[in-house]
């Protein structure tokens, strides 16, 4: 029985793409029974920046509102490792092909966008655990401003990490076009 070896970038990629669509299709679902509940949508707690403002959407939620925030953020966890390495891998693909083809500015700002990526996970881990905290009564004041500064930092690392990895898709589609009219 022989050994296949390990996966190719490709292959990894998708894999990564299938489990961030499954782990957002779970949040999605659960986001809605948040709203279902009476209460504002998890994104909302994201940003609630104090401790009132969240307790008011705790209390918006109920007891079973904070059921599906709880198991949104755990779930989260599993979502963020699939589409912090999808994008930080896309990245390196992205700087790599740049590099292999002389796209001086494209390769130069991937050595910062999966970075980002990896740096915007990072964030949502932290936010995350100190919305658990928050949710669990223990968050005190502290909790929500902090999470609401991850939160800000995570979208906007993952923007950019997104955003460089378009840039390297539309780069690839007019390099193979140039290509093709030789």
């Amino acid at each position: 029985m022989g050994s296949r070896g390990p996966l190719s970038r490709k292959q990894l990629l998708i894999l990564l793409g299938v489990a961030a669509l499954a782990f957002d299709i779970a949040l999605v679902f659960l986001d809605r029974k948040m709203i279902d509940a009476g209460g504002p949508s998890i994104l909302d707690f994201e940003f609630a920046g104090s401790e009132q403002r969240a307790a008011t959407i705790m209390a918006e939620w109920g007891a079973g509102g904070r059921d599906y925030a709880r198991a949104s953020l755990w779930i989260d966890y599993g979502f963020m490792l699939s589409y912090g390495s999808f994008f930080a891998l896309a990245a390196l693909a992205t700087r790599d092909f740049a590099r292999q083809n002389g796209l001086r500015r494209l390769a130069a700002v991937g050595l910062l966008a999966p970075l980002a990526a990896l740096a915007a996970a990072c964030f949502d881990a932290v936010e995350n655990a100190f919305l658990l905290l928050t949710l669990g009564g223990h968050g005190g004041s502290f909790g929500p401003p902090i999470a609401t500064v991850c939160a800000s930092l995570k979208f906007a690392l993952i923007a950019f990490a997104v955003l460089y990895v378009l840039w390297g898709l539309l780069a690839r589609l007019n390099w193979t076009r140039a290509r093709s009219r030789r």
